[in-house]
């Protein structure tokens, strides 16, 4: 049940991250699905917040969206040498 969790949240976080990075466009729903997940445990592990796996709460929804924007910046500074 934990990993339909992790695959649904992660689907919902990469994609609004990518509405708020504007990357939207370029990504398929496969792409939203892993930076969503990516930013949740890069959320989880580094901020020490964000952890769904303790329940599924606004607070760690958003710490997962603020890792999974900080993914996507961090990704199109890369790519491009600009964040969007």
């Amino acid at each position: 049940m934990g990993i339909i969790i992790w695959l649904i949240v992660g689907g919902v976080v990469g994609w609004l991250a990518s509405l708020i990075m504007r990357t939207d466009a370029q990504q398929g729903i496969l792409m939203n699905i892993v930076v969503g997940i990516i930013g949740a445990v890069l959320a989880g592990f580094i901020l020490g917040k964000g952890n769904i796996n303790q329940g599924l709460t606004v607070e760690t929804f958003l710490w997962s969206l603020l890792g999974a924007v900080i993914l996507l910046a961090v990704v199109n500074l890369v790519r491009r040498g600009s964040v969007r």
